[in-house]
């Protein structure tokens, strides 16, 4: 599995997180986005709405109708009710659960940085782990140490 880190330095994650989204729909994947912030879910789900003007990522919320249909679904926990195997972490919150994932996508700011540190060590222990850390050089992310 793969564990992708990403520092926000200069973007907020719903600024961040929907070109993530738009990569994975590409690639015919399914996503959840997990936060036990509900206002940064929505503040997720609106971007993922507008961010691309030619194009809509439709995402709808854990527990609704029909978010076993949804590309994109947001929700508190890691149950991916929409068969997603990619997961992307959007409170900066490690959580092992998404190792049961094929990919994974951490967003950090400043207040997760710590707790990022502290994951990065534990799932460098683990064989079954590929890790990479990206990091915002203007409007683009690059690959870093």
């Amino acid at each position: 599995m793969r564990v992708d880190f990403y520092l926000l330095s200069r973007d907020p994650v719903e600024a961040a997180l929907p070109r993530i989204a738009r990569s994975v729909k590409a690639a015919g994947e399914r996503l959840l986005v997990v936060s036990a912030d509900a206002a940064q879910l929505s503040a997720v789900g609106k971007a993922l709405w507008a961010q691309f003007p030619d194009e809509f990522l439709a995402n709808g919320l854990a527990g609704e109708p029909h978010a076993e249909r949804q590309p994109v679904l947001l929700g508190e926990s890691c149950e991916a009710a929409n068969g997603a195997r990619h997961i992307a972490l959007a409170d900066g919150a490690w959580r092992d659960e998404a190792l049961g994932f094929e990919r994974a996508f951490l967003f950090v700011n400043e207040d997760s940085r710590g707790a990022a540190r502290a994951a990065w060590k534990a799932l460098g222990t683990r064989e079954d782990v590929e890790r990479h850390f990206w990091k915002q050089d203007g409007a683009r992310w690059i690959e870093g140490p």
